[in-house]
């Protein structure tokens, strides 16, 4: 299976373009798993939530639509960061389209910083999708930091993490991807965006260096901190079914539950 990322600098507030890079990204890859940045459709440096509700949109909507016509030529399949509306709240959500369309959803359950302010933290749990036979997890950017939300995924049998991202905060996601995916044995795909986004209030810079992650914990392709790429790799999805450490030592038999606070 060939697994990559898509890292590239939203425009703040340009959905339709966004969303048309996106889906030029999808038709230049050769990846059957690709995997795109946290809100990568709005950008992500919100003023007020008015701005946010402006951006958002329902899933299935436009985003999914786009992308399900995009999968349908090319066979593969897409996850990507988008604001989700649905009723009168407003999720950080992250999609998995494929050719037979909407796979799934996931909700950023810990939302960081002024996210909080924006978003209703997602109640869904963290969820397992089927991509061509492969068990494969969603996280969105600061689920990063929790490792029961990498391992809860691990437990249901997760195969490939994928992690749509706007990283601040230097080398915390690309070195927690690599010992995420060392403690569970799974292959993780980190999406960050690049760029600066300034606003009176503030500015962010993003970190990019997007990277897939072996369940060794081995950096297997990594992107430059500040310029697009579209990059894959082979992998070998039966690598990430193996959790053990040595003979005797199995990463999710030896676990002791009934310890852990």
């Amino acid at each position: 299976m060939k697994i990559g990322y898509f890292q590239y600098a939203p425009r703040f507030g340009e959905v339709e373009k966004n969303r048309s890079r996106i889906v030029e990204a999808v038709l230049q890859s050769d990846a059957e798993l690709l995997v795109a940045p946290e809100l990568a459709t709005s950008g992500y440096n919100f003023l007020n939530t008015a701005q946010v509700e402006r951006m958002a949109e329902p899933i299935p909507g436009p985003t999914t639509d786009a992308l399900h016509r995009a999968a349908s030529q090319t066979g593969s399949t897409i996850v990507t960061g988008l604001p989700e509306k649905d009723g009168d709240k407003l999720y950080n959500s992250a999609v998995v389209v494929g050719p037979e369309g909407l796979i799934g959803r996931y909700r950023k359950i810990h939302l960081f910083s002024e996210e909080k302010n924006h978003f209703t933290a997602g109640n869904d749990g963290f969820l397992l999708f089927q991509v061509k036979g492969i068990q494969v997890g969603v996280l969105i950017c600061f689920d990063h930091m929790f490792p029961e939300a990498a391992r809860a995924l691990a437990l249901q049998g997760a195969q490939i993490i994928c992690h749509p991202s706007n990283l601040v905060l230097p080398e915390y996601g690309q070195l927690t991807s690599r010992v995420r995916a060392l403690e569970n044995r799974v292959y993780w795909i980190l999406a960050n965006r690049w760029g600066t986004e300034k606003t009176q209030e503030r500015s962010l810079t993003y970190t990019g260096n997007s990277q897939v992650v072996h369940p060794a914990g081995k950096v297997l392709i990594k992107a430059e901190a500040s310029s697009d790429d579209i990059s894959a790799v082979e992998i070998d999805p039966e690598a990430a079914l193996d959790k053990y450490v040595t003979p005797l030592n199995s990463l999710m038999e030896d676990r002791k539950p009934q310890f852990y606070m």
